[in-house]
């Protein structure tokens, strides 16, 4: 099959969705069939424990196709452009020979639980390539606006094939260590003189970023733009990179225009070189491997605990009693491990 090609979905019964074993899942993610990569992505952001068993098994027999991407998250505030940046890099990127999967993650309402979903739309050309796939996923509430099982998805869509993956994410800002912790390189993109100057930003988004972009840096912001790159230099300056190897730098670039776009995957390039040589990259994705299963972890706990029938009932009194005043949360914590019958064997802390 040629570099792009898209495979013929499984046939159905009108009306229905096939049920696919997970062989067939993972021949078709190989085969780099849309309509079962899309599938397999809906299996492993379900909460059913079914799916979820069933999911697993899937990424198990799909290890050995992960790994080979270029992992690039990429943040900022609502209204710096992320979408029509991405949406032309990608462009640039698929020119370029490569293929792309944006994982486009959107803030989920606490309240109501629901979500935009709308980056296909914002992303016009890419959501019309055959070498890009747009998978938008709410974030059901996870801090550093990292959908629950984007890791997940990523290893899909590697399986895939394909050979660059963007996490496009909220930009909450404490929080955004949980993006840094799952992909190569850490972009965040800022406006000059749209509140986010550096009296503005955190000063956590910014020790982790691997490269600060500049965007709307055209027409008459340019100059703004040029001032503000000069000021997060002089910041960056006086921070200790995260990598001895390393600098981040800092850029100026136009989304809308495509200016820049050039030297900011470049430089994104060179990082990889250089973190791939030093063999802080490898290092790097060994640490995520364990990050990722102590999150996965703690979420099966807390279904255990949700799930688990001499709790089910008495978890609203405790979690009322705590609210109330009535029981400290530490009391409550043991009560809760008594009953999973662990905290005999829970540490103490």
């Amino acid at each position: 099959m040629t570099n792009g090609q898209i495979a013929a979905a499984p046939t159905a019964h009108r009306g229905s969705r096939p049920t696919l074993s997970i062989a067939e899942l993972a021949d078709g993610i190989r085969a780099q069939n849309r309509a079962v990569l899309a599938q397999a992505i809906t299996l492993v952001e379900s909460s059913h424990a079914e799916h979820q068993a069933k999911a697993r098994a899937l990424l198990k027999v799909l290890m050995p196709d992960t790994g080979k991407a270029r992992r690039v998250g990429i943040t900022g505030v609502p209204g710096v452009g992320k979408s029509t940046a991405i949406d032309q890099l990608g462009m640039n990127l698929i020119e370029a020979g490569h293929r792309l999967a944006v994982l486009a993650v959107d803030p989920t309402s606490r309240r109501t639980g629901g979500s935009i979903l709308g980056d296909k739309t914002r992303m016009q050309r890419l959501s019309q390539e055959r070498n890009a796939f747009i998978r938008p996923s709410p974030t059901s509430g996870t801090l550093g606006g990292v959908a629950r099982r984007t890791r997940e998805t990523m290893a899909l869509v590697e399986a895939a094939g394909f050979d660059i993956v963007i996490v496009e994410t909220v930009g909450v800002g404490q929080s955004e260590t949980a993006v840094a912790e799952m992909v190569d390189f850490f972009l965040v993109l800022l406006l000059a003189g749209g509140g986010d100057d550096l009296q503005g930003i955190k000063k956590g988004i910014i020790e982790i970023a691997d490269m600060i972009a500049i965007n709307k840096s055209d027409g008459s912001n340019a100059d703004a733009a040029s001032r503000a790159a000069a000021e997060y230099r002089g910041a960056l300056n006086i921070l200790t990179p995260s990598s001895p190897s390393w600098q981040p730098p800092v850029l100026t670039i136009s989304g809308l225009a495509n200016r820049g776009l050039d030297t900011l995957w470049a430089r994104i390039e060179e990082h990889r070189r250089i973190m791939t040589g030093n063999g802080e990259l490898e290092a790097r994705r060994r640490q995520q491997a364990v990050t990722w299963m102590r999150d996965m972890l703690t979420d099966r706990l807390l279904e255990t605990v949700r799930r688990t029938p001499a709790l089910k009932e008495r978890l609203p009194e405790i979690e009322k009693a705590v609210a109330e005043g009535r029981l400290p949360p530490s009391v409550a914590v043991e009560e809760v491990l008594a009953r999973l019958d662990l905290a005999g064997r829970t540490p103490p802390i």
